[in-house]
């Protein structure tokens, strides 16, 4: 006996659009392998020939949706790395406590933010009770180039990744401060990963200064605390990162723990 399928065709959808369910049978690909796929097996699954799978991926990897590594192995990209709206959800509450006392023994605003594609959106913040104070809104989205979760989070990427999420939107110069070329954020990010905090010295607003530390991995979040630069001077960034850090790793144990239990 021969088997066959006998379920009929599913009928032809005549507003789809065939490039947009190659990108769509790609990128579902990508997602359900860890071990990411290469050009020839991706080729073969989707059935295109290797020239309009290149040509796929090389779009999908210039806007940051896939990325490329060693040995021409193709994973998701970073556009594709955010927590789901659950997860963030849980990621807040559990941070806001910790927030909480930070705001309360520096009395400065605390940010809780996440990478979303090539910008920093913010999660959660408690604002400093003090009149003056720097202070965004949760939803606000800040570039990574000039911010401090900006920095603390791309430390973590590779130099292409970078590169790629710098030339989404460029980096334009909000302060004399402000780093606008690639190379010397490259090299301000290895600061950053040498040091253990990002430092946003009045480059994202003039008269503020702000440092950030990462939660741990694979939280791909960031806290830091934002103030004027008259109240925070140089000589306590070190204190402050180090508090930051703390809550930070107190932050991820308690994430992996609910994770684990929920």
């Amino acid at each position: 006996m021969t088997l066959t399928n006998d379920t009929p065709p599913a009928a032809p959808n005549p507003y789809a659009i065939r490039a947009v369910d190659r990108v769509l049978d790609i990128l579902d690909l990508l997602q359900g392998t860890d071990g990411g796929v290469t050009l020839v097996e991706l080729s073969k699954v989707i059935g295109l020939p290797k020239s309009s799978a290149f040509r796929y991926l090389a779009t999908l990897e210039a806007r940051g949706y896939v990325t490329r590594e060693a040995g021409d192995t193709y994973r998701l990209g970073l556009a594709f790395r955010p927590l789901r709206p659950r997860d963030l959800s849980l990621l807040t509450s559990i941070a806001r406590p910790r927030m909480e006392e930070l705001c309360h023994r520096f009395e400065e605003t605390i940010n809780l933010g996440v990478l979303d594609g090539h910008r920093v959106a913010y999660l959660d913040m408690v604002e400093s009770p003090r009149a003056i104070r720097f202070a965004a809104r949760p939803g606000h989205r800040d570039p990574v180039h000039s911010s401090a979760l900006g920095k603390a989070l791309t430390a973590r990427l590779s130099v292409e990744e970078v590169r790629r999420v710098l030339a989404v939107d460029g980096m334009p110069r909000f302060t004399e401060r402000t780093i606008t070329t690639p190379e010397r954020y490259v090299e301000e990010l290895a600061l950053v990963r040498e040091r253990g905090y990002a430092l946003d010295n009045a480059e994202n607003e003039d008269g503020g200064r702000c440092v950030g530390v990462p939660l741990p991995e694979p939280l791909p979040a960031a806290i830091s605390l934002s103030a004027p630069a008259d109240r925070f001077p140089s000589e306590r960034v070190a204190e402050v990162a180090a508090a930051l850090r703390r809550s930070a790793e107190e932050i991820g144990a308690e994430y992996q723990r609910a994770s684990r239990n929920g």
